[in-house]
Order: structure tokens, then C-alpha cells, then sequence
């Protein structure tokens, strides 16, 4: 049986029929005469683009380094450490150095 192209209500190739099959979904589409029309051809590629924006953005989080707070440690490590003349230049409440 052949799977026509609907959009908008409508079979993309102009067909009409109350018992034809037909799918929204680019993939499932058996008709050539659908599969050569304009509406078809846009959905294709913006189905074809949003699998490509999909693995862009899954490659992008996996690849991304985990952001490292080095002021906050830096400033754990030298409260930690005895004296007063701990904490660098730069920071609030800093009476001595």
C-alpha cells in the first residue's frame, strides 16, 4: 500500500481519496509523486537539519569540561592554613597583609 505525504490536511500530491494512507512523517512516505513536490522536499530537509542540530548540541555537552572554582579553593586552602597573613591581595576583609 502506498503511504501518501500529508500536510496541512491535504495529500502533497494532490490526490484525493477518504481510504488513502497517509503520514506526516518524512520517512514513511512510498508515493513518488509525493516525494517530488516542494512541501515535501522543505519538511525532508528541516527533518534532516534537526537530527544534525540534535547531534551537534549532544556532541557539544558531553565534550564540555566541568568548570573548576579555583578562587573559592584557593581561598579555602589559605584560611585553612595558620597565621593572619593568609589571604592574597584582593579580597574583602583583608586588614593585614
Amino acid at each position: 500500500m502506498v503511504t501518501h505525504y500529508k500536510v496541512s490536511g491535504h495529500l502533497a500530491c494532490g490526490s484525493e481519496g477518504a481510504h488513502l494512507a497517509s503520514t506526516n512523517k518524512v520517512s514513511r512516505v512510498k508515493c513518488r509523486n509525493c516525494r517530488r513536490t516542494e512541501a515535501f522536499l522543505e519538511a525532508q530537509r528541516r527533518s534532516r537539519n534537526a537530527k544534525r542540530r540534535a547531534a551537534r548540541k549532544a556532541q557539544a555537552t558531553e565534550s564540555a569540561q566541568p568548570t573548576f572554582d579555583w578562587r573559592g579553593y584557593w581561598t579555602d586552602k589559605l584560611t585553612a592554613m595558620p597565621g593572619i597573613q593568609r589571604l592574597p591581595r584582593g579580597f574583602a576583609d583583608q586588614p593585614y597583609v
